[in-house]
């Protein structure tokens, strides 16, 4: 291990190891925001590890390479025993050899969580001296993605319980959004142990040029954070209000939203409006949202989305996209009003509709504001900004670690 932090926490460097409940794709946590944080962590000097079960990426089992300075490790999959079991202390075995001063677990349910509970055992038994830090960037529990994704009834029972534990357990706790920091004030855990880290920009963008020709409007989303009626609605209401209006679809969904979608879109007569770009490399990404006038967020008002720090809206906003969004959750904290962004009350389809059609008739407005909204986000929400933050929750959960008996 390396020298362990005082209490202030002036210490050149820590190991960390953060660990996923799955791997780098096709879900974001762990590339959207562990890597992002690794990087910049591993920037100020520190030593960073990501160890990933190779689920659902099998081909990557066994693999091991470096990015940016931050190693990135898939244990090869294990050839007989129950494979949670086996892969999670294959996992474990990965992490101990690191010799880290701290563990971040990223969501507190599969493989993540059942490594926090081994090392937890481990040191309780004096077998492991580091710290145990939880990051939690969605609810998954009653009410959250527990309620809404297809898991048997004995899933939902564990990752309800993984979460509650793993929150609970923690020497600290990362967040990020505001509900889920008052989620945990609420689970009892200490407001001193919980740390406000919110998603920040990936994407680079240069000054958008005020795009010309035909409006666009950009819809960029998996179709999971709205009902799609409710789109369908606020489409054709500025499609009769400009025939040479179009949409712009950037984005994959999870499941079947994406056909439900296009078979609403024919009965309301909207096909040969909308142009699909499907998902996109970050690398592209960009140019393709720089091609529309204005974005569109729908977010509806639930225990999800006020729990979620939407990737999407920032992507959108770094690269100077006038967002007219809901009001909802974290959406107020990067979006100001008439300034960086257009909010509208949650669910209000008719106040979308006058705040985006306001906009396409006003370019140069739009553009400013997209052009306020991307110097906003570089201004404070790169990764770089989130670190004494981050930094300041190692060194509570280094401190507290090392004063147990």
């Amino acid at each position: 291990m390396n020298p362990l932090g005082t209490r202030s926490g002036e210490q050149t460097s820590w190991t960390v190891v953060m660990v996923g409940p799955f791997g780098l794709r096709p879900r974001g946590t762990m590339a959207a925001r562990a890597l992002p944080m690794a990087k910049a962590l591993a920037r100020r000097g520190h030593r960073v590890v990501l160890v990933l079960p190779p689920w659902p990426n099998v081909e990557d089992a066994g693999r091991a390479w470096e990015e940016e300075s931050v190693r990135l490790i898939y244990p090869p999959l294990p050839p007989r025993a129950w494979p949670p079991l086996a892969l999670t202390r294959r996992m474990v075995h990965l992490i101990l050899r690191e010799r880290p001063d701290v563990v971040h677990a990223f969501k507190p349910k599969a493989y993540a969580g059942f490594v926090h509970w081994i090392l937890h055992q481990l040191r309780r038994a004096g077998r492991f001296r580091g710290a145990l830090v939880v990051d939690t960037d969605d609810w998954e529990g009653p009410g959250g993605w527990n309620d809404r994704n297809p898991y048997m009834p004995w899933q939902r029972r564990l990752f309800a319980w993984q979460e509650r534990w793993g929150l609970t357990h923690a020497d600290a706790l990362t967040v990020a959004s505001r509900a889920l920091e008052t989620l945990a004030w609420a689970m009892g855990i200490p407001r001193r142990r919980v740390f406000y880290v919110p998603n920040a920009a990936l994407l680079h963008a240069p000054p958008r040029a005020q795009p010309s020709g035909p409006p666009c409007v950009v819809l960029y989303t998996r179709f999971l954070e709205f009902r799609l009626e409710r789109l369908v609605h606020v489409m054709v209401e500025l499609a009769r209000r400009a025939e040479d209006l179009t949409f712009l679809c950037v984005g994959k969904a999870l499941g079947d939203e994406e056909e439900q979608f296009r078979i609403a879109l024919a009965e309301a007569g909207l096909s040969e409006r909308v142009r699909w770009e499907g998902w996109v490399e970050p690398a592209r990404l960009p140019e393709v949202l720089a091609r529309g006038h204005l974005a569109l967020y729908l977010m509806d008002d639930d225990l999800i989305n006020r729990a979620k720090c939407p990737m999407k809206l920032i992507d959108l906003l770094t690269v100077g996209l006038p967002v007219v969004a809901d009001a909802v959750g974290q959406v107020p904290e990067y979006i100001r009003d008439g300034e960086t962004g257009w909010l509208v009350p949650p669910g209000d389809a008719a106040a979308m509709v006058e705040a985006a059609w306001t906009l396409l008739r006003c370019p140069e407005e739009a553009w400013r504001m997209g052009e306020n909204a991307r110097r906003m986000i570089l201004a404070a929400h790169r990764w770089a900004h989130r670190m004494p933050t981050l930094e300041h929750a190692y060194a509570y959960a280094v401190e507290r670690a090392t004063a147990r008996p």
